[in-house]
């Protein structure tokens, strides 16, 4: 049975839009605080919210911020505003918010009819179109493509269109976006998804091998070529190649990618016989290539070969809509492997993470999810199971043990080994444990990084 809440305390208010839904529950709040207990509690459909109730001391803030805690426990819940004829302006503010429509004072059946079947047609009109998006999507991508975000969205609109051709892709956004899990999106909704799906981060390669690594070898070409080596164009062969910072390639590399982008054929490193590349291309970068080239830093002969399908992915904070879904997805795949039951996100967590600024983007939303769930020994993610910083109070570090006998030297070598301590296990969450990534975000060499380790006691396999 579908359900309502109705938040006033005009005492015809919920009399008369109980008499204009016949088959729904109702639900009366007296104010605001009430009103959020319900929806976390129950699934709500329709929400009729006096306007100045639902403000409340939030008076100065937009309406966004208003209505968002609503949609956080009860997310496909429509919220209609109702208010006197004199704040029609900030009712009319709150539906470009994102609220369905308003209602004025005294409350007429008619328009409370004509607004909620509306609603029901506009929401049935959208539940059909999804529907028919979906069928789009296999079923092992749906929850990848599950956003509120408008500019996701048209991003996923876009592979739709792109994914069934054998068209480049350029995918453009700032590390941590999730290039490589669009990437592979397209590869899984095109014509060559049951032929080989190869990625390659071209700046995680050295130069000197990059040409081998795409390209492939021949036996003496180099020191160290033993045999021939078939490279990542052969190896991708009817399928895709994934190309991961493109903008990093040498210029040399460049030449050669370009040649296969216009002949569709290549050499190996040190050979002559010339190789059909029947491959379609995916590159990705977090640079801007087109004022690369502009700069000559890249070749705009090559820029232009490559540009052909740009898509634009937006960072966390511009889709901070979606923070909820993403971590759901996180846990739901967490609970695969480690079987804990977590299931629920303290209310102060969700709000945290939906002020930080997310400079790592889904990839720091990730580890930190992980993190968490890994330290949670309950049912649902808490504050405790998070870093303080993220909650916005200061760094507490952990107390250092001293008395009165010890000298200044001796209690500064204890604090500095708790800060030692503390930094590493950070360094090492963030990085699952990896020995090279973590010694490189230190600044220090791996061989620092494993006499600090043995130490403080600090084991890798804890963090993977």
């Amino acid at each position: 049975m579908k359900s309502a809440l109705v938040i006033s305390n005009n005492r015809e208010a919920p009399v008369r839009i109980e008499s204009c839904l016949p088959g729904y529950t109702l639900h009366r709040a007296p104010d605001r605080e009430k009103a959020l207990e319900v929806v976390q509690k129950r699934r709500i459909d329709l929400i009729f919210a006096d306007l100045a109730l639902v403000r409340g001391d939030l008076s100065k803030e937009d309406c966004q911020t208003i209505l968002q805690p609503f949609w956080r426990f009860s997310p496909s819940a429509e919220i209609i505003i109702m208010t006197d004829s004199a704040e029609i302006r900030e009712a009319v503010m709150a539906v470009k918010a994102g609220a369905g429509d308003y209602l004025t004072y005294p409350l007429n059946p008619a328009e409370i009819r004509y607004v909620t079947e509306h609603l029901y047609e506009a929401r049935k009109k959208d539940s059909e179109l999804d529907y028919l998006r979906d069928q789009f999507w296999e079923t092992e991508s749906h929850e990848i493509v599950r956003t509120r975000s408008p500019l996701m969205k048209q991003v996923f609109d876009k592979i739709r269109s792109v994914a069934p051709t054998k068209t480049t892709v350029m995918l453009y956004g700032e590390t941590g976006v999730g290039k490589g899990i669009i990437a592979g999106l397209i590869h899984r909704h095109s014509n060559r998804k049951n032929q080989p799906y190869i990625s390659i981060h071209c700046g995680a390669i050295p130069d000197t091998l990059l040409e081998s690594e795409l390209f492939g070898h021949e036996k003496g070409a180099f020191t160290g070529a033993v045999k021939r080596k078939p490279g990542k164009f052969e190896i991708a062969q009817e399928g895709t190649l994934f190309l991961d910072e493109i903008g990093t390639v040498t210029p040399a590399a460049q030449i050669k990618l370009l040649q296969v982008l216009q002949d569709r054929t290549f050499q190996r490193v040190g050979g002559e016989e010339v190789i059909e590349a029947n491959v379609r291309i995916i590159a990705a970068s977090n640079s801007d290539l087109k004022v690369m080239s502009d700069e000559g830093a890249f070749r705009k002969d090559l820029y232009y070969r490559l540009h052909v399908f740009p898509v634009e992915i937006p960072s966390l904070r511009d889709r901070i809509k979606d923070i909820s879904l993403l971590v759901e997805y996180f846990l739901n795949r967490l609970n695969l492997y480690y079987a804990k039951g977590i299931h629920g996100v303290h209310p102060a967590v969700m709000e945290a993470l939906e002020r930080y600024d997310w400079p790592g983007n889904i990839r720091e939303l990730e580890n930190l999810v992980e993190r968490a769930y890994i330290l949670e020994s309950g049912t649902a993610l808490t504050p405790d199971s998070f870093p303080a910083e993220l909650f916005g109070r200061e760094l507490e570090l952990p107390p250092t043990r001293f008395d009165s006998g010890m000298t200044l030297a001796e209690v500064r070598h204890n604090g500095v080994e708790a800060i030692e301590r503390r930094y590493l296990n950070e360094v090492l969450t963030r990085n699952r444990g990896k020995i090279n990534e973590s010694a490189r975000e230190a600044g220090i060499s791996t061989r620092q990084l494993h006499k600090l380790l043995t130490k403080y006691g600090i084991h890798k396999e804890s963090f993977k």
